[in-house]
């Protein structure tokens, strides 16, 4: 059973970290430090899209958007978060 839990805490950590990297390059794609002109950085991006979307395409139905942010990240972090406590409290 523990194995099981840690394998679901590995996959939302991995999870995690794309959501991050997903806002640092959406961040860096905004501020021109990367081109998405290039193949490249488009396919990266492209796929980091894929991978975090269905997630944030749902969480976005409920969390409104104020101004030009989009809070929909922080939101699911916090959620990641919560959910690995609540894993790691059920391993002991």
């Amino acid at each position: 059973m523990n194995d099981i839990l840690y394998l679901l805490i590995l996959i939302l950590s991995v999870y995690l970290w794309l959501i991050i990297s997903n806002v640092l390059v959406s961040w860096l794609v905004v501020f021109d430090v990367l081109n998405i002109r290039n193949r490249w950085v488009f396919k990266a991006c492209s796929l980091l899209n894929r991978l975090t979307d269905p997630g944030m395409v749902y969480l976005r139905k409920f969390v409104p958007q104020m101004g030009n942010m989009d809070w929909t990240p922080m939101v699911m972090v916090l959620i990641i978060y919560l959910l690995q406590n609540f894993l790691y409290s059920l391993m002991n």
